[in-house]
């Protein structure tokens, strides 16, 4: 069982910048179609950014220009760089794998962003 360990949340003021980091097992990640998604209190989760085998990248109207999604296959590693950040940028994050997205058992723990002053 593939598991991703998201890190890298925090408190940040509105207009700072955080790192986030996901951190896949298993020998397969370069192959998958990644993703990462949002959950803000009393919402629905949210798919963020794409980011494909090729490094090919897709992101939400919300954060185009500000988010930029990457990923480190030797390392196993997905990221998401996240600029200028809001108050509606608060949310738990998490990444998957796109496919699994409707799995209820595929999902980490999330790593929890506060933007607020």
């Amino acid at each position: 069982q593939v598991q991703f360990v998201e890190s890298g949340g925090g408190l940040v003021q509105p207009g700072g910048s955080l790192r986030l980091s996901c951190a896949a097992s298993g020998s397969a990640f370069r192959f998958y179609m990644m993703g990462w998604y949002r959950q803000a209190p009393g919402k629905q989760r949210e798919l963020v950014a794409t980011i494909t085998s090729a490094s090919g990248t897709t992101y939400a109207d919300s954060v185009k220009g500000r988010f930029t999604i990457s990923r480190d296959n030797a390392k196993n590693t997905l990221y998401l760089q996240m600029n200028s950040l809001k108050p509606d940028d608060t949310a738990v994050y998490y990444c998957n794998r796109k496919i699994w997205e409707t799995d209820a058992n595929s999902w980490g723990r999330g790593t929890q962003v506060t933007v607020s002053s």
